[in-house]
């Protein structure tokens, strides 16, 4: 029965390349592991762990409302565990499913729109963390969207369109809300980049090193430098760094411009 529980290597999620996110790999992936090698034998269902993780979260953004920084602290590195667990519960026992994608994705924004609203209120920044809010989004999409059109980009298939009913629905249906403007826009803007371009030209301007960076810049090493800045005592210097995240975007994809541009120019 040993030999069946699940290994690190079976639910480990497949990124783009070398492009992992180093918090993920040497803190909450190996901490997530630890939660998926006892619930598998009890066949907890992934999504429970995704509605876990929320609650988890939710309940750190209420610790910090009540000025309990540190507990909040605490409580937010657990959701982050959890928020790892559940794709590798998934994954190690396949049972990766549409629901539970969509699922994982909407909890992520309610629970950093919670936090966010937290620290708002918390720190009488309500303006200041709105626009680090937006800024967190912006940072996570690009992420998001630059990995996907770069496995596209090297001929990996693109998970094909479903019909999906019931709950599955209901959320495929936010998400097509929320996330597909998102994602329409970068896939534009990179398109438009490039039209007419040689394929080693696109090639270069998808290359590994932007997406290593900006997979740094992801959920989970976000969370863990929050919790630092809560544990700290300030809160409010979160909000500056999800600004600043943002703000490392321009200086990441100027040099995907220049990568390009060089090769355009030998052409």
């Amino acid at each position: 029965m040993l030999a069946e529980r699940p290994t690190l290597h079976t639910s480990r999620k497949q990124r783009a390349a070398a492009c992992n996110e180093l918090a993920c790999e040497l803190v909450f992936r190996p901490l997530a592991h630890g939660v998926v090698f006892l619930l598998a034998p009890l066949r907890v269902p992934p999504p429970a762990v995704v509605l876990a993780s929320t609650v988890t979260g939710g309940a750190s953004a209420w610790l910090i409302t009540q000025g309990n920084l540190l507990f909040a602290a605490l409580l937010l590195q657990l959701k982050t565990v959890l928020d790892n667990a559940d794709g590798q519960l998934a994954r190690a026992t396949g049972r990766v499913s549409v629901f539970g994608r969509y699922l994982d994705s909407e909890s992520d924004l309610v629970v950093d729109a919670l936090l966010f609203t937290a620290i708002g209120y918390e720190t009488h920044q309500a303006v200041l963390a709105a626009v680090a809010f937006c800024a967190l989004t912006l940072v996570l999409s690009v992420d998001y969207n630059l990995e996907r059109l770069y496995r596209r980009e090297q001929g990996e298939p693109e998970p094909q369109p479903e019909h999906p009913n019931g709950a599955t629905a209901l959320v495929a249906r936010a998400y097509t809300i929320v996330y597909a403007p998102q994602d329409r826009l970068v896939e534009r803007l990179v398109e438009r980049r490039l039209r007419g371009a040689s394929p080693a030209t696109r090639a270069a301007y998808h290359d590994e090193l932007t997406l290593t960076v900006l997979a740094n810049f992801g959920l989970s090493t976000q969370l863990a430098v929050l919790g630092i800045c809560l544990a700290a005592g300030s809160a409010v210097a979160y909000l500056w760094v999800a600004i600043a995240c943002a703000a490392g975007l321009v200086p990441v994809l100027l040099y995907r411009e220049w990568a390009a541009g060089r090769l355009r120019s030998r052409g």
